[in-house]
Parts: structure tokens; sequence; C-alpha cells
């Protein structure tokens, strides 16, 4: 929780000035009553002209110079608040983008937006709530209740009575609100998710006729979230009357007692004029304590989720000293004894792996679902680090290269093909900042994704939908080729990036990027077709590797690689 603090210190000395301008205008405010009571008991009962008139305009310039204070005040603190916002929501994002893979799968993307926005927004209001009327309440509660107990000792006492109501009244209700806060933005995830999964979902959910069973879903979460608003709400509500009463209670026993005392003579007029007007002050700064402690449950839950998220240490990390590879050395890839098991499988995902891809060799890895070739990839990609193990680019381990460095290596093309809204253009220099239109061309051509992006009306500068919705599955996975293609890396991986596209297209690509890339190539695949012509091939099976060598060699060695031949019907010698 404390990690928020670090992002509040870049505006300690704009806080320090809110802090001194709420303290002045507290106190011009504070002094304004005790003006008003010499008024009435000097200048009205004396007769005294001049001093009504001075006090007056004493009482007219404090009042400007309130004004103006507090509207410097709330201008920093507003700036101070969104500047927090802005910077928090920066560090999430930065943290989340930065996430292993699997605390991201742990967290899910629907809590993920809610604590960058949702969370981040509770937190920012309730910073600026702080500045502007926390700092302002509890100055003008003491500063109230001391000289109220000045005026006035005696009547003071009927304070005793009511500000430990009062606390206790507000402890109370915050103590039982902040657990509802943090099942609401639970809650307030649970709905994200389904609303997120029906969206991206719409097309399975009309095809199997299942709308009125997302409308159920939905309307469960959305009635959880309610029913627990309500219950936050119902807590809540008991605050405002209660408090509301205790000050009425309470005027009531100062103007009673009051008029007592003035009627004795041992009080006078002004002076009781001047107490309730510090009693006043000192409810109303009772009052904005409340109201931030009704927002302040919502973003200490914020706050405990937020933290969460900034406080996960990162697996992979840079080293303290990076290596440098020989210049002789090119996409050169060695795995040595790689095992990698994941939290709370009760067997390795990949295990004992051993094997070298050469510079300018073509490698596939083939093998059944679930025989651990994501993983490899990932290992490969260092989402995450091998728990046993090395793997060696250009003879250096991994873990002893920058990340950004080592990821400036690889082209990757995703067995999902992902795009992103925005042009044609914009999706293929997002590998590469400084390409040239003719090398964007280029790399269409090689991916054999020319000819469709010419038919469309503004060529490369044609916009894409979120997520490429407009384009077909396969026309998708040759823009994500063309744009690995774009940023001429040392190594290429491909997983399973050849799945959506028909046979022909498949075998064209395959040529063109053979004869036209001189690169180390890694391929995942399914299809036998697609790696038939490899220099060598990686079978897998249940996280071990079972076979190593050409097609034809594994034809011959590899019952694994020859039931996997044999069920997609494909005989030796067939391209």
């Amino acid at each position: 929780m404390f990690t928020m603090l670090t992002y509040i210190k870049p505006y300690k000395w704009l806080i320090a000035s809110i802090i001194t301008l709420t303290l002045a205008s507290t106190l011009f405010e504070l002094y304004i009553p005790t003006l008003m009571a010499n008024v009435i008991d000097i200048g009205i009962t004396d007769s005294n002209l001049p001093y009504i008139i001075q006090s007056g305009v004493w009482m007219l310039v404090l009042s400007m110079l309130t004004i103006l204070v507090t509207i410097v005040s709330i201008y920093l603190s507003s700036k101070v608040a969104t500047g927090f916002g802005r910077d928090l929501r920066r560090a999430l994002f930065v943290k989340v983008e930065n996430l292993p893979i699997e605390t991201l799968n742990s967290f899910g993307p629907a809590t993920l937006i809610t604590r960058t926005t949702n969370d981040s927004k509770q937190v920012q209001d309730v910073l600026s709530l702080i500045l502007g009327t926390v700092t302002r309440a509890p100055l003008m509660l003491i500063g109230g209740i001391i000289l109220a107990i000045n005026r006035e000792p005696k009547l003071s006492l009927i304070f005793l009575a009511a500000l430990p109501i009062l606390i206790f009244l507000i402890v109370g209700v915050m103590k039982k609100a902040i657990p509802l806060f943090e099942v609401l933005q639970t809650k307030t995830d649970r709905l994200n998710l389904v609303i997120r999964e029906s969206l991206t979902g719409i097309r399975v959910t009309r095809a199997f006729n299942q709308v009125n069973y997302e409308k159920k879903r939905f309307n469960i979460a959305n009635e959880g979230f309610r029913d627990n608003g309500i219950k936050v709400n119902k807590t809540m509500a008991l605050l405002f009357p209660v408090m509301q009463l205790i000050i009425n209670f309470t005027n009531i026993a100062i103007v009673w007692f009051g008029a007592i005392r003035i009627n004795e003579g041992t009080m006078m007029v002004g002076n009781m004029m001047a107490f309730l007007q510090y009693a006043l002050m000192i409810f109303m700064a009772f009052i904005m304590l409340s109201i931030a402690f009704m927002k302040l449950p919502r973003a200490l839950a914020s706050v405990k989720r937020i933290s969460e998220v900034l406080e996960v240490e990162a697996i992979v990390k840079d080293p303290k000293e990076t290596r440098e590879s020989s210049k002789n050395k090119s996409g050169f890839i060695q795995l040595k004894n790689v095992t990698y098991r994941y939290e709370g499988a009760e067997r390795a995902a990949v295990e004992n792996i051993s094997f070298k891809v050469c510079q300018g060799q073509t490698t596939a890895i083939i093998g059944g679902t679930g025989s651990g070739k994501t993983t490899l990839i990932q290992l490969i990609l260092r989402f995450f680090d091998p728990v046993e193990g090395e793997i060696l680019v250009n003879d250096i381990d991994v873990r002893f290269i920058s990340q950004r460095k080592f990821r400036e290596k690889i082209g990757y093309v995703p067995q999902k093909a992902i795009l992103f809204s925005g042009t044609i253009e914009e999706n293929l220099r997002l590998s590469n900042k400084d390409v040239t239109e003719k090398e964007i061309v280029e790399a269409l051509t090689i991916a054999e994704a020319i000819d469709f992006v010419n038919l469309k009306e503004k060529g490369i500068h044609s916009v894409l939908h979120q997520a490429g919705s407009n384009l077909s599955g396969g026309q998708k996975q040759r823009l994500s080729i063309a744009r690995a293609l774009v940023r001429k890396p040392e190594i290429y991986i491909f997983d399973d990036s050849f799945s959506a596209l028909d046979y022909q297209t498949d075998a064209k690509l395959r040529r063109s990027l053979k004869g036209k890339l001189d690169a180390t190539i890694i391929i995942v695949s399914q299809r036998i077709s697609s790696i038939m012509d490899a220099d060598q091939i990686i079978v897998l099976d249940q996280g071990k590797m079972v076979g190593q060598g050409t097609h034809e060699y594994l034809l011959r060695n590899s019952i694994v690689y020859q039931e996997i031949v044999a069920s997609q019907q494909i005989e030796e010698g067939v391209s």
C-alpha cells in the first residue's frame, strides 16, 4: 500500500503550498466571528459607528481573501490529483505490459482494466477530496473548538456530549462499509468480465442461439452489483440523518443554555453569536470529514487492488550486467536441458529439451495438443525463464541479455493473429518505425498479402477495425507475417502462423520465405505440409523431445511422427 506514496512524492511542494493556503484561509474564516462579536458587543452596544465600519471593512477583506485563497487551493488540489491519477494509470499500464504471462492470466483482463481505470479514478477523486476538504476540516475543527472554549468555557461542555457520539458514528459506519466496498469492486470486475466476454464472443453466442443465456449471465452479474450497491448505500445513508439530528439537538442546547446565561448577565449577546458560528464551523468540519469517510472506504479498497498489481515482482528481469555476443554469430540458438513447470501443474510442460538452431537454418517444431510447443516458443521468446537448463542466443544465455536488445533480434508471429485499430501501414510499422513504404510493399509481397491489400480502395492506408475484424483469418495471418518481415530480424518465429491459409497460399508463402529470407526460422505447425522442407524437425510428445531430424529421417525412425503423418494422410514425398 505504501507503493502509492511514490506517485505522490513529485507533488510534495504543491501539497505543502495547498496546506499553507488552506491554513491561511481557515484562519481568516475563524477570525470573522470574533469581529462580528466585537461589532455587536462594542460597536452596537456603545453606538460606535467608526468601529462598526472599520470592523465591517476588515470582515469584507478577510472574506475576499478567504475566497481568493480557497480558489487557488482548489486549483492546485485539482492539479495534484489529476497529475497523480495520470501517473498512477501510466504506472499500472506499464506494469501490466511487463507482467509475466502466468501472472497476467491469474489476474485476468477484466480486473486489470477495472483497476487501471475505475480504481485509479476512485483514488484520484479521494486525493482531490483530501487535499481540498480533509486538510481544511481538521484545522477548522481544532480552531473552532479552541476559539469556542476561549469565548465560553462552560457552554463548550455541550461538545463533550455531542462530539464523541459523532466520532463513534463515523468510525462505526466506516468499519462496516470498507468490506462492502471491497466486494463492490469485485462485483464490478465480474460485471466487466461478463460484458467483455459477451461482446467478444457475440458471434458464437448467436451461432448457438444462446443470446438468452448471455442475458441471464449479465442479469446475475448486474443484480449482484446492484444488491451490493444497495447494501453500501443503506449503510452510508444512516450517517447524514443521524449527524443532522445530533447537530440540531446540539444547536438547541447551545441556544437554550446560552439564553439562560445572557438572562443571568454572565454572557454577552456577541459572544453568543460568535459561539453559534464556531459551533456551526465545528459541525461543518464533521460533515466534511463524513463526506470524505464516505468516499474513503471505496478508495481504500481500490488502493489495495492497485497495490496488488504494482507490487507484483517481475519474474523475468534484466540482468545487472549484460554480455555481448560475438559479431560473427547471428541467429544461433541453443537449448540445453530446458525444463519448465507451470505453477500447480502435476508434470513439467517441457522437460529436458536440448537442440541447436544454426544460423540461416529452418527448424520446425511439431507435436500433438498439449505437447509443449507453445511453452517452448514462449521460453525461447523469454516470456518466462526455464526452471532448469539454459537457452543461448549467439552463445550468450538470454538471462544475460537485456530484454529489449534480445527481442530486437526476433520477428514473432503469434498463433492468434493480433492486429490493432488503425491503418495497415500503422500496424506494420509497429515492428519497425523507420521502415519505408517500399519495404512495406516488399514485405506484403513476400507474405502473399499484396493482392488483397491492393484491392482495397486506399491500399496500405486502408483502416482496420479493432482486432482486424474487417479481415478474414487468413488475411490477418498474412499481415501478421508481413509485420514480422518488416522488422528484418536475425530470428523469425512462426507459432502456428499458417493455420488459416489454404494449402496453395501456404506453399507459395513458404517458398517466398525460403527464397528471400537470409535468417534463422523457427516454425511451429500442426501441418506436415508446412514443415516438410525444414532443415530439421523437432518432435514433441507430452513435453518431451521424442524425435529430431529431417522429414525423411523421422518418417523412418520416429513412431510419433509417423502417427502424425498418418493422421493427416500424407505420404512421404508429397508436398
